[in-house]
C-alpha cells in the first residue's frame, strides 16, 4: 500500500483507510483520538488493535508536520506563528488571547457604571486560532497584505491542523476557538476547510464547539450555496468592504466573477436555511468606505436581513490604507444604529507584529521574538 497519513482524515475518511488492515469502528474511533485529540505520532497504546494491523500500519503510515519557524508576541497578548512548509512556502496563524465570557460581561457592566478603571483589562482563560488555508492568495483585494502574494497553493487538511495542533500544545489556556480568517480565501480550499473543521469539532477530535468555528469568505458564491445545502454548523462570515458594487470592485476584485447582487442572493439563503442573524465583515478604511452614507446605502443592502457587522480595521502595512477617524467611525455606526442594525468593532490585536487576521503576510517583523513555545498569556481585555 502507499504511504497513509492518518492526520491528514476526518472521521469517515479514515474508517474507511483503515478498513483494508481490518480496523473495526470501534477501533477506528480509538486511533482518530489517538491522532486528532492526542496529537500523536503513533498507536502503540491504541486497544483492540491487532498485531498483524499494527504492524502493517507501522509500515504504511507516514507522520508530517509543519516546522516553526519563530513565533513573535505583541503586547496585547497575541502570539503570531510563522510555519514553513515542506515545499518552501510560509504560512502565518496567530493565537488570540480571550478572556472567561462571565468576568468579560462583568467588566462591560462595570464601564457601563462608571466603576471600571481606564485601562482595566482581564486575565485570558482561553484562546481562539486564526489559521491559514492557503499559502498566498489568488482574490487580490486592495488592501489585503497575503493578496499581494498571489496564489501560491492550497492547504492540505493535515497542514491545517498541524497549526492548531502544534500551537495548542504550547498554549497555557486552551484553544476553544478556530476563525479560518488566516492566510487565503477558505472557499477555494473547500474540501480540506471543512474537513478540517469536521475534525476540530469532532469529540473525539479538537472538541470545539462547532459554533466556535468561523469560515470566512469573500463571496465565493457556488461554495456558499454548496455549504448552505450541505447544512454544516460552522459560522460563516462573509467579507462585504463596501456597499456597493461601483466602490467594492476596487477593493476587492472578486466583484467581477460573483458581483456583489449575486452575493446577496446566496446570503439570503443562507440565512433562510440556518435562521440565524448573519455575519457581515466590512473592512474599515477611513475615507474609503466609512461615511454615513456609506452606512446608509449598507443599510438598504442587508433590510431584509437579520445581519451584524463587524467592522474591522484595515491593517495595511504599506499605508496606502489607514483606518477610520474617531469621527468617520461615529457616524458610520450612528446610522447603522439608526436603521437598529448591532455593530460589533472587532478589536485589532497584535498590530506591531502584522496579526490582523486577513491581511498575513508571512512577515519576519515587530513585537517580541519568542524562542520559546509557552508565551507569557498577557492580553484578552
Amino acid at each position: 500500500m502507499p504511504a497513509l497519513n492518518l492526520r491528514d482524515l476526518d472521521a469517515a475518511a479514515m474508517q474507511a483507510a483503515l478498513q483494508p488492515y481490518g480496523v473495526d469502528a470501534t477501533v477506528g474511533r480509538r486511533i482518530f483520538a489517538r491522532v486528532h485529540r492526542d496529537g500523536a505520532a503513533d498507536l502503540e497504546p491504541v486497544r483492540g488493535l491487532a498485531g498483524a494491523a499494527r504492524r502493517a500500519l507501522a509500515v504504511d503510515l507516514v507522520w508530517p508536520d509543519l516546522e516553526i519557524v519563530e513565533r513573535r508576541g505583541s503586547a496585547d497578548g497575541f502570539v503570531k506563528y510563522l510555519f514553513r512548509l515542506a515545499d518552501g512556502p510560509h504560512i502565518e496563524a496567530v493565537r488570540i488571547p480571550l478572556p472567561d465570557p462571565a468576568d468579560a460581561r462583568a467588566l462591560k457592566e462595570r464601564r457601563r457604571a462608571g466603576q471600571a478603571a481606564p485601562l482595566e483589562a482581564l486575565p485570558t482563560a482561553k484562546y481562539t486560532l486564526c489559521v491559514s488555508s492557503q499559502a498566498g492568495c489568488a482574490l487580490a483585494c486592495d488592501f489585503c497584505a497575503t493578496g499581494r502574494l498571489g496564489a501560491i497553493r492550497s492547504l492540505h487538511t493535515w497542514e491545517i491542523l498541524a497549526q492548531v495542533r502544534r500551537i495548542a500544545a504550547e498554549a497555557d489556556h486552551p484553544v476553544r476557538g478556530v476563525v479560518f480568517m488566516g492566510m487565503g480565501e477558505p472557499f477555494l480550499n473547500y474540501d480540506n476547510v471543512v474537513s478540517a473543521a469536521s475534525v476540530l469539532s469532532h469529540p473525539a477530535g479538537g472538541a470545539i464547539s462547532a459554533k466556535a468555528i468561523s469560515i470566512s469568505t469573500a463571496g465565493i458564491v457556488p461554495m456558499i450555496r454548496r455549504y448552505t445545502q450541505e447544512r454544516h454548523n460552522f459560522r460563516l462570515v462573509f467579507s462585504l468592504g463596501a456597499p456597493d458594487s461601483e466602490l467594492r470592485l476596487p477593493l476587492m476584485p472578486i466583484e467581477k466573477r460573483w458581483p456583489l447582487g449575486e452575493l446577496m442572493d446566496a446570503i439570503r439563503e443562507y440565512a433562510a436555511a440556518t435562521r440565524q442573524r448573519v455575519t457581515l465583515a466590512y473592512v474599515a478604511i477611513g475615507g474609503v468606505n466609512m461615511t454615513a452614507a456609506h452606512a446608509a446605502q449598507l443599510a438598504r443592502l442587508v433590510a431584509d436581513l437579520r445581519v451584524k457587522i463587524n467592522l474591522i480595521d484595515v491593517s495595511d502595512a504599506s499605508g496606502r490604507y489607514l483606518p477610520p477617524s474617531p469621527e468617520e467611525l461615529g457616524a458610520f455606526r450612528d446610522e447603522l444604529s439608526a436603521h437598529g442594525i448591532p455593530v460589533v468593532r472587532r478589536y485589532s490585536g497584535g498590530n506591531e507584529i502584522g496579526a490582523g487576521c486577513g491581511t498575513l503576510s508571512a512577515t519576519r517583523a515587530g513585537g517580541a521574538l519568542l524562542s520559546i513555545g509557552r508565551a507569557p498569556a498577557t492580553g484578552g481585555s
